[in-house]
């Protein structure tokens, strides 16, 4: 049992492609928010999280005050409905953020409201939809997010993110991703905002088994 107070975590998802697209339907039949707090509740080792999830057509977006509140960690996935994330949500998140909440972008989250928001760019990246083989290299393999990764791990079916990203440049660089087309890309990305931390992680293309 952990001896810490346990970490609060929001995980929320637009949960749009589970709706219309059938492979990811299939992946992920109760939601790619349901498959990332199931994995960290199996990961959970005795009492260390607090998890609730939140989507985008809950009324606001389940993202009230209160809710914000009471997270640590918001763990975000959006795709193909970033315009429809209500301006003054995102307002409230990135207060949070700088007040002390992290924020984990995934994947196609580089494009969220709240994320370019907090980084002042356009995040913007090459792409290429393949059934590719991503090489995730750790390159700073001190840090707390690589704690017990070996030098690189693999997954073998991924979408491709490759350079050049329109980022700032991270306080902290974890990952960077190589793929079968040579492309490389810096796939952990960390920086400070005010009291909170923001981390962006690449992987995770809704048709593709990653979090699972």
């Amino acid at each position: 049992m952990s001896t810490s107070p346990p970490i609060n975590v929001t995980v929320w998802h637009e949960y749009r492609h589970e709706k219309t697209h059938k492979v990811v339907a299939d992946l992920y039949p109760l939601g790619i928010h349901h498959a990332i707090a199931e994995g960290l509740r199996q990961n959970d080792r005795g009492g260390e999280f607090n998890i609730r999830t939140a989507v985008l057509d809950e009324p606001e977006h389940r993202l009230t005050q209160e809710v914000l509140d009471a997270t640590d960690a918001l763990i975000w996935w959006g795709h193909a409905a970033h315009d429809a994330v209500r301006d003054d949500v995102v307002e409230r998140v990135v207060r949070r953020v700088w007040a002390g909440m992290g924020l984990i972008a995934l994947h196609s989250a580089h494009f969220s409201k709240p994320f370019r928001w907090l980084m002042g760019a356009d995040c913007a990246l090459r792409w290429r939809e393949a059934n590719d083989k991503e090489r995730l290299w750790v390159v700073n393999p001190a840090h707390p997010t690589a704690q017990g990764l070996p030098d690189y791990f693999e997954l073998e079916s991924e979408e491709m993110y490759g350079e050049f990203f329109g980022i700032p440049q991270p306080d902290e660089l974890v990952f960077i991703s190589w793929f079968t087309g040579g492309e490389v890309f810096r796939s952990g990305c960390c920086w400070h905002r005010g009291m909170g931390k923001v981390f962006y992680f690449r992987p995770g293309h809704e048709t593709y088994p990653t979090y699972l």
